[in-house]
């Protein structure tokens, strides 16, 4: 028997960025490696069991964080890394290239560590090969960019293939409660609005006229943590079925894969409903590119838009603008705009509009 020649992915956030790289790993995984992922906590339960990798290795970095400086921590991370050494990587490759991602990479044992000319925060450093940047521009979706990792290893695929591990009875059960007040004669669509950058999130009042026009139309489902509360109450998810703190991310992944549609900013939420693989995605863009961060596959299924401001994307945490042009992409698309993608798609599941 043919001994498989061992990989190790580091990519240890965040969750959008870790979804869009199992595409990455399904290549591998197909061309006959044997797999690991070294994830972190934001990621970690969409890899473990995940048909992408043989093994996920958790690094507990938000805990860490937490902690801040602490022997504990410093143990927990030598025997995760004794524990790579003697895995006996062929090949690490560090699709993240950021500095906490630097000292796994130099230190992991693999042969051949693979890193990005591009990488930041000194990543380089963690490599003895490197190729060329992957984000050169805005205009070539971020799935596509990581394969550039298979495309240097010899593997030329056309093969997008997302996967997540099988959900539980449990989750199962837990989510069927969870929906147990939604109408069984009508479909149900998911309002994720919010997300970690302030800055992404599209105007509270669109997304009140969006929640109004869908209102008896359809089973309306609203996620998020327990600190989007208010937002949720304010777009009018108390009507409705809010679960807001309620669920994790394999609820998530089970309620997206019931619905028909899943309405989000650029978040995980977005990008997660998009690797179940079912319904259909509007990903609404404010500060960041539409076209690298969108939903990736069918046009008339999966959908990013933004406003075609002239200021977009400025890919920025805080805007540099002032007066009436401050934060200004906030405020678009109109929620015309998205009603009117919403009736394309409920049309194009039948649904009377």
């Amino acid at each position: 028997m043919v001994k498989k020649t061992k990989i190790l992915i580091v990519r240890l956030s965040s969750l959008g960025d870790v979804l869009h790289n199992i595409p990455l790993a399904n290549q591998l995984k197909s061309a006959g490696y044997e797999v690991d992922w070294l994830v972190s906590e934001k990621g970690f339960d969409l890899i473990k069991d995940n048909p992408c990798v043989d093994e996920a290795i958790l690094a507990p970095v938000v805990n860490w964080k937490k902690r801040g400086c602490s022997i504990i921590s410093f143990f927990e991370y030598l025997k995760i890394l004794f524990y790579l050494r003697k895995k006996k990587y062929d090949i690490a490759i560090d699709t993240q290239g950021i500095f906490k991602t630097l000292y796994w990479m130099m230190f992991c044992g693999a042969k051949r560590r693979i890193v990005l000319e591009n990488a930041k925060q000194f990543a380089e450093f963690g490599g003895n090969e490197k190729i060329p940047p992957i984000f050169k521009g805005k205009e070539r979706e971020s799935v596509i960019n990581y394969l550039d990792f298979a495309k240097y290893l010899g593997i030329n695929s056309d093969e997008i293939k997302f996967t997540l591990p099988e959900t539980s009875p449990e989750t199962k059960a837990k989510v069927d409660e969870l929906l147990k007040n939604s109408d069984p004669t009508k479909p149900l669509v998911v309002i994720a609005p919010a997300t970690t950058w302030r800055i992404k999130h599209w105007d509270k009042n669109n997304w009140k006229q969006v929640v109004e026009y869908l209102d008896g139309k359809v089973n309306l489902v609203f996620t998020g943590g327990a600190n989007d509360k208010e937002l949720l109450s304010y777009i009018g998810a108390d009507k409705f079925i809010n679960l807001a703190g309620k669920t994790n991310l394999r609820d998530l992944q089970e309620i997206f894969s019931r619905a028909i549609l899943v309405m989000a900013p650029d978040s995980g939420s977005a990008h997660l409903a998009r690797a179940t693989n079912n319904p259909a995605v509007i990903s609404i863009f404010t500060c960041t590119p539409p076209k690298l961060f969108g939903p990736f596959g069918d046009e008339n299924k999966y959908f990013s838009v933004d406003g075609h401001l002239p200021c977009q994307p400025c890919f920025t945490r805080c805007c540099p603008l002032v007066g009436e042009e401050h934060e200004r992409c906030l405020k678009y698309p109109t929620y015309n705009e998205i009603i009117n993608i919403v009736n394309k798609i409920l049309q194009n599941n039948q649904i009377s509009v």
